[in-house]
């Protein structure tokens, strides 16, 4: 056979094994019919590259039993090789700091929390990652085995391309980099939650993804195509600052009447107050919706009817499958959902109501962390979307509060 015809042979299998290897990368493990699906390789082809890879131990075979299969051999699958590597996920939120740690057959292997004053320095910040980072290293992790580390922090992440002196990203990225010597990949740790709800948690599976978080803040993502939407200048999934009330309160953003300030903890425990309900704040108003205080339940069908409203304008304008709530405000459970799913349903389209599902977060605190990990565990397109080191504005102010 010429050489020429060799090569184009040897180009056309790298090719299907880098498309085996990206599917598995990207959404873990998958049954053979899957990653077929996914591919498009006939049964043939995708036998022998499997086998391929199986050989150099680039991939393996993992074996689930499934109580719904009932009898017959347990369903198979496969998977990168969790000893081909890890990566580390780190949310620098406001109060607390959390790091996961994923090999590449997508299996968590460690994780840990620690609590903070909104005030620390980010080189405390980063310090004390590396401290949670050198314990989990201790058991089950193995930095000689680290291929990336992803990052989230609150506030906009700029996009790349835009000048400006070094920032509080930079400063983060370029420690983190000194220290484990890995690519770092920075975003938006709400919108990295989105990410991580869709690889981990309650959007498995959902190619089209709408995430928005209600707590302190409120703020959401966008997962489209499966890859993370960010926006042209790093500000995508901002729902939060969507007008509901013209005449509202002032909101932090500039604006008036935003979602914010009437869906977020803060603007629900003053209103609580405001009108004469029990103290205690937050944890107070949530007591009360458990005891059917009818003040209580009132504001949260209101802020639950205006949050609805707010995603029927953006599910009307990407058209997801699914919806995914979380943030303190889904601990309502149907108390709040009710009101947003019936919203929703009333000024979405109609070729969408009988479609669109609604989900509470699964990943709870761990979400950022996790989806800062995907953006390292995921190939193109994904990456080629994250500079390593992103510029960005000053947002210390905001960021801090």
């Amino acid at each position: 056979m010429p050489k020429q015809s060799e090569s184009a042979l040897a180009q056309l299998r790298r090719s299907h094994e880098e498309r085996v290897l990206t599917l598995l990368r990207k959404h873990g493990a998958l049954s053979r019919r899957e990653i077929g699906d996914l591919s498009g390789l006939s049964r043939t082809t995708l036998h022998d590259i499997i086998s391929g890879l199986a050989a150099r131990g680039a991939v393996v075979s993992m074996t689930q039993d499934s109580i719904s299969r009932g009898r017959g051999r347990p369903a198979e699958s496969v998977a990168l090789n969790p000893a081909a590597g890890q990566a580390i996920g780190i949310d620098f939120a406001r109060r607390h700091v959390h790091v996961a740690v994923v090999n590449m057959a997508h299996e968590v292997i460690g994780s840990a929390d620690r609590v903070h004053p909104a005030t620390l320095p980010w080189t405390k910040r980063v310090e004390l990652a590396e401290q949670m980072i050198a314990e989990l290293a201790e058991g089950a992790i193995r930095l000689g085995a680290l291929t990336g580390i992803g990052v989230g922090v609150v506030g906009p992440v700029a996009g790349s391309g835009q000048e400006g002196a070094v920032r509080r990203l930079d400063v983060v990225s370029q420690l983190l980099r000194k220290r484990f010597g890995v690519p770092v990949l920075v975003d938006n740790n709400t919108r990295l939650a989105a990410l991580g709800e869709s690889v981990w948690g309650a959007a498995i599976g959902c190619q089209d993804v709408v995430y928005l978080r209600l707590s302190h803040g409120v703020g959401g993502g966008l997962v489209l195509g499966g890859s993370l939407h960010r926006g042209a200048y790093g500000i995508s999934g901002e729902f939060g600052h969507t007008t509901v009330d013209p005449e509202g309160a002032a909101c932090r953003c500039g604006g008036r009447g935003c979602l914010e300030t009437v869906a977020s903890v803060k603007a629900l425990a003053a209103a609580h107050r405001a009108a004469g309900g029990r103290p205690g704040g937050f944890a107070g108003l949530l007591a009360a919706v458990e005891d059917g205080e009818d003040r209580a339940l009132d504001l949260l069908t209101r802020a639950g009817a205006l949050t609805g409203q707010v995603l029927a304008g953006v599910c009307n304008a990407v058209g997801p499958g699914l919806v995914v709530i979380g943030g303190e405000l889904a601990e309502f459970g149907p108390a709040f959902l009710r009101p947003v799913e019936a919203a929703l349903r009333k000024h979405v389209i109609p070729t969408a109501r009988g479609r669109l599902r609604v989900r509470p977060a699964a990943l709870g605190d761990a979400g950022a962390a996790l989806g800062a990990i995907a953006l390292v565990l995921h190939e193109s397109p994904l990456l080629a979307r994250y500079p390593s080191v992103p510029d960005t504005e000053e947002t210390e102010e905001r960021d801090n509060s």
